[in-house]
């Protein structure tokens, strides 16, 4: 370590020497940036204002970045190199969630190389530490970063006895014109307990051929022993889960029936209550008021006797109304033929809706229309590698299969 580096050192330790721990953050905050130093010189083969054939790059100063340690959130400077080709300097210790923030990189780059750029994709570029890219970076990194998902994408599953399917829309350009794109994703539980992101896949619409064509490659990578499956009710879904899963009971998300019974609801009043009364539903018997709701009834037989009673409520002011909630409401009673202590994870698709859907919000917002169908395929697929493997990494079950008293 030369001289520059052992002052470096010497300045941190004085530090911890005068305030103790409590600068211990501010403290791991200066040994982390000098540590990211280190690793930018071994990046470009060369140490601070060294001259060397061997350089490849040269230093491009600092970008400010929060990151949560077990001290607490610090701010560092992460060190940033230019003049060097290949995929730009990050360091290995920032590395958590590289595969999403390469995969913004590389939606943006692409925006920006085929003349779609707009400010605010020059913008988002310098956020993440980038002043320019070109053609032939943006082509490695992808086959890389592309290499790896497509992988994890096509790798074997096995035996998932719960599932959950959900889509989501994004904004892509396709044909030269903006089109709404569905991202279709399933998450899955299996023998281990563990919660698994299983596949996604993007498309122009959730057609029925859509949804069966993704539904049949989860099957063709190994994927058995289905018994349960989560979903709101859109029709291609429908067709092509009978097609391809028709021996899984089929559990109609609750928030989205209570949702379209909103939507079927005559007037204003009743919009307000609809549902509520699904929620909180009370029996007019004393017998069955102490369960106070048709969702959460402690048995299928008293949930069956709320939804009888709703739909009476409404059947002279809201015949329409009535019909339809004994006609769909059934779809989402299937939950109770699961053990108790299974149901409250499956009575709806929020699981995938908050821990999947909202990351992915998150995430690709910046973006806001993706310059094409790969560029939004590797994003998302780069942020779901991250929830799988945080899941993976989970040592709390999601299910405990050994709960089996209904």
């Amino acid at each position: 370590m030369d001289r520059r580096k052992d002052t470096a050192v010497e300045a941190v330790l004085e530090q911890l020497i005068e305030h103790g721990p409590g600068e211990i953050a501010s403290v791991f905050a200066r040994a982390f940036e000098l540590a990211m130093q280190i690793e930018r010189e071994r990046f470009l083969g060369a140490a601070h204002y060294e001259r060397t054939p061997d350089r490849r790059g040269y230093a491009n100063g600092y970008k400010s970045k929060r990151i949560d340690t077990p001290a607490g959130t610090v701010s560092v400077q992460v060190p940033k190199t230019a003049g060097h080709d290949g995929e730009p300097f990050y360091p290995q210790s920032l590395e958590r969630g590289r595969r999403s923030v390469r995969a913004v990189m590389l939606a943006v780059a692409e925006m920006y190389i085929k003349g779609v750029s707009t400010r605010q994709a020059e913008a988002v570029m310098r956020e993440f530490g980038i002043e320019s890219l070109s053609s032939s970076q943006v082509s490695r990194a992808a086959k890389l970063l592309d290499e790896e998902l497509e992988a994890w994408r096509t790798r074997p599953l096995g035996e998932v006895k719960y599932l959950i399917l959900d889509a989501r829309y994004e904004k892509m350009r396709h044909g030269g014109v903006v089109r709404d794109a569905a991202v279709l994703s399933a998450i899955g539980i299996g023998a281990d307990e563990r919660r698994r992101v299983l596949g996604v896949s993007v498309a122009l619409s959730e057609a029925e051929v859509h949804w069966r064509g993704f539904l049949e490659s989860l099957v063709a990578r190994g994927l058995r022993g289905v018994e349960f499956i989560v979903s709101d009710d859109h029709a291609g879904l429908r067709a092509a889960r009978r097609a391809v899963l028709g021996g899984a009971t089929w559990q109609r998300c609750q928030f989205h029936l209570a949702r379209n019974a909103i939507h079927h609801a005559p007037n204003a009043e009743i919009r307000k209550r609809i549902g509520a009364e699904l929620r909180i539903r009370h029996c007019l018997s004393d017998q069955w008021r102490s369960n106070g709701s048709l969702w959460n009834a402690s048995k299928l037989a008293k949930a069956e006797t709320a939804l009888a009673e709703l739909v009476a409520s409404y059947r002279d002011t809201a015949p329409k109304l009535a019909t339809w909630l004994e006609e769909n409401v059934p779809e989402g009673l299937a939950v109770f033929t699961l053990p108790e202590h299974h149901r409250r994870r499956l009575r709806t698709s929020n699981p995938m809706e908050r821990a999947v859907q909202q990351e992915l919000k998150r995430r690709t917002a910046k973006v806001r229309v993706f310059p094409s169908e790969d560029s939004l395929l590797r994003l998302v697929s780069a942020i779901l590698v991250e929830i799988d493997e945080k899941w993976a990494s989970d040592t709390k079950a999601y299910i405990k299969w050994e709960c089996q008293d209904a």
